[in-house]
């Protein structure tokens, strides 16, 4: 086959999301024939999502019914050409950012077992514990290693559950408290992004503190932010703050991901009822109000305390129904980043076609 005839095979592939073949959305970058092998370089951004995935294995299906061995690559254009010095982060593919109108809302534990979540199905994950005023993230994983430094100085973070660490309680005393004000707060946030050594990673998940302060701002402006993921509960109160974090985004043209509702319908092992104990719904709704992704609810499950409190994320427990309502929204989260490459590539492509009139 020729180059011609393969992307005439890619034809019959179809993303499911952007409601066309992979070839017309602009999605095959190269491709490359030997003999019976063909290499096709995919504009794919988003390493182990579900629909990613799927479509990579399409792709081989299809050629390989025609006796072609398919090697894929997948990159970004116009991203992955920049030299590394013109990049802030250029080994990260996905800076995800968790955030919340106020405190209290399980912010820290999407932020735990979103970034878990990714390193189970497969990717190179970091996070980022950017509460730079109440870091609890160490705790919530079980990690007290320190990072360690290299002769640069800079430093190289720990570990745990295939996740890279970063938090500014790994440096400062345990029961120390942290009074910054905003300059300070911009230069520890920059440095503890720029300073560490990150490698390469699929996803950065950053926890920001809750509301819109210097740190949220800070991030916005320096870090190449993929997308956002707003955390609520049911109750009016949290969702009225969300709308503060929804702005702020939209301010910065921040993709926001999708919402995800924490703390919905309690299961009482007792009684067997179900209860609605901060109402019920209302992350649907404002995520229905605003025309955003829903990516899921998380109940409001004592498990899920133990398990940050003991330094275990759920999405990693076995057979168990919370467990499975984090890891549909990470797998949400996952194929909402593709999207946000794909349809920026095919969008680009678009206005790069000449136009039937001229």
């Amino acid at each position: 086959m020729d180059e011609s005839a393969v992307r005439d095979r890619l034809r019959t592939v179809e993303d499911p999301e952007l409601g066309d073949d992979i070839v017309s959305l602009g999605l095959v970058n190269e491709i490359a024939i030997d003999g019976d092998r063909v290499d096709i370089d995919l504009a794919l951004g988003a390493p182990y999502s579900p629909t990613e995935t799927a479509l990579a294995g399409e792709v081989r299906g299809a050629l390989s019914e025609e006796g072609l061995e398919v090697d894929l690559s997948a990159s970004i254009p116009d991203r992955d050409d920049l030299a590394a010095e013109e990049q802030v982060l250029p080994n990260v593919k996905n800076v995800i950012a968790v955030a919340s109108g106020k405190g209290g809302v399980g912010k820290s534990t999407v932020a735990v077992n979103l970034a878990a979540g990714l390193s189970q199905l497969g990717a190179r994950v970091g996070l980022f514990d950017a509460d730079v005023y109440g870091p609890n993230v160490p705790r919530m994983v079980d990690a007290d290693e320190p990072p360690m430094a290299t002769e640069d100085e800079t430093l190289v973070p720990p570990e745990k559950y295939g996740v890279k660490l970063m938090s500014m309680a790994f440096l400062t005393g345990k029961d120390d408290p942290v009074i910054w004000r905003g300059p300070m707060v911009h230069k520890v946030i920059t440095q503890l992004t720029e300073d560490v050594e990150w490698g390469h990673l699929d996803y950065l998940v950053v926890d920001l503190p809750p509301g819109t302060g210097d740190t949220q701002l800070t991030m916005l402006q320096t870090m190449p932010v993929t997308g956002a993921v707003i955390v609520t509960t049911p109750q009016a109160v949290a969702l009225d703050d969300a709308r503060k974090g929804l702005e702020m985004f939209a301010k910065h043209d921040t993709v926001v991901l999708g919402i995800a509702e924490n703390m919905s319908t309690f299961a009482c092992p007792d009684c067997g009822g179900e209860h609605d104990i901060f109402g019920s719904g209302g992350g649907e709704a404002f995520a229905d109000e605003h025309e955003l992704p829903f990516l899921g609810s998380i109940p409001l499950d004592p498990s899920v305390r133990e398990g940050g409190d003991g330094g275990k994320p759920t999405v990693l427990a076995d057979g168990d129904g919370t467990a499975d309502a984090f890891r549909t929204i990470v797998e949400n989260v996952a194929n909402n980043t593709g999207i946000v490459h794909r349809r920026s590539i095919s969008q680009t492509q678009r206005n790069r076609a000449p136009s039937a009139d001229r």
